[in-house]
C-alpha cells in the first residue's frame, strides 16, 4: 500500500480529477495549501506598499492506493497537472503501513478498496 501526495496548481484540479477518474482512481482527499518552491513568489502593491507574496496557493491531493494502482495514479496526476512550466508541482510516494476502514474494521489492502 502507498500514500501518494501531490501538490498541484489550483486551476489544474479539474484536469487531474478527470485523468484520475479515467484511470479508475476515484478516492482522494483534496486540501487547499500554501507553499513556495522554485517559483519564489511575486511582488504586488497594496495601497502603495510593495508586498512580497512568496506563499502561493496550491492544492494537496492525498490518494491511498494498493500496489497495482501506484503507477497509473502517478501517470494520471502527471497527465492532468503538467503544463511544462515551473510550479507544476510535486508527487511524493510514501509507504503506507496500515489502513483501517472505520465502518467495518477491515484492514490493509481491503480497507483501501
Amino acid at each position: 500500500m502507498k500514500l501518494i501526495i501531490a501538490m498541484i496548481q489550483p486551476h489544474k484540479l479539474p484536469d487531474v480529477k478527470k485523468a484520475l477518474f479515467q484511470a479508475e482512481v476515484h478516492k482522494m482527499t483534496v486540501t487547499n495549501a500554501l507553499g513556495c518552491g522554485q517559483q519564489k513568489g511575486y511582488y504586488e502593491s497594496y495601497r502603495g506598499v510593495d508586498i512580497e507574496v512568496n506563499l502561493l496557493k496550491k492544492i494537496r491531493l492525498e490518494i491511498a492506493v494498493n500496489e497495482n494502482f501506484v503507477q497509473r495514479t502517478v501517470d494520471a496526476v502527471i497527465r492532468g497537472a503538467r503544463t511544462g512550466e515551473i510550479g507544476d508541482g510535486k508527487i511524493f510516494i510514501l509507504e503506507l503501513s496500515e489502513c483501517i476502514r472505520i465502518r467495518s474494521g477491515e484492514r490493509g489492502k481491503h480497507a483501501i478498496g
